[in-house]
């Protein structure tokens, strides 16, 4: 018998297995009190109603890592894109675009992504390394939203509902 685990999926297999779960598309922001800095995700899930938690996974290479690993960053906002914000997603996940087009604004000095469909801040509850990844886990604070429809994630590509 050995101690040595399986080695599972190959990196690409799984992330084509994943592919097919479709997702909304989400900017997770936060600032040091300087810089604000954004990121696109799509692993972000709801974990609690009561008490209000959700969940971002961030890869650990990421310069949003950093960012959220410090002490000094306490709260990080959740950005649910709509279906007309695919530029953002783009411009977040580190594609060329023009840094003037990001509609930012601020709640309790916290940078937010204006005309997303929704918007979460959450103080960080949790951190918990996991892999590759870090899980990073958020007590809403406050939240707004609107009835506009999402920009969704299926098969790498981006789509609409309708």
């Amino acid at each position: 018998m050995s101690d040595t685990p399986p080695a599972g999926l190959n990196a690409t297999e799984f992330r084509q297995t994943l592919g097919r779960f479709a997702s909304g598309v989400t900017v997770i922001t936060a600032t040091d009190g300087q810089t604000r800095r954004g990121m696109t995700a799509s692993a972000f899930v709801s974990v609690s109603l009561t008490p209000p938690l959700i969940l971002v996974s961030v890869d650990t290479r990421a310069h949003m890592h950093e960012l959220l690993s410090g002490e000094a960053v306490t709260h990080f906002g959740v950005n649910v894109l709509s279906a007309t914000q695919r530029y953002l997603s783009d411009h977040f996940a580190g594609k060329p675009g023009p840094e003037e087009r990001v509609p930012w604004f601020e709640h309790e000095g916290l940078p937010l992504i204006g005309g997303s469909i929704a918007q979460l801040v959450c103080r960080k509850q949790q951190v918990i390394p996991a892999g590759d990844h870090t899980l990073f886990v958020g007590f809403v604070e406050y939240s707004r939203y609107t009835d506009d429809d999402p920009l969704v994630y299926f098969r790498g590509q981006y789509h609409e509902l309708g």
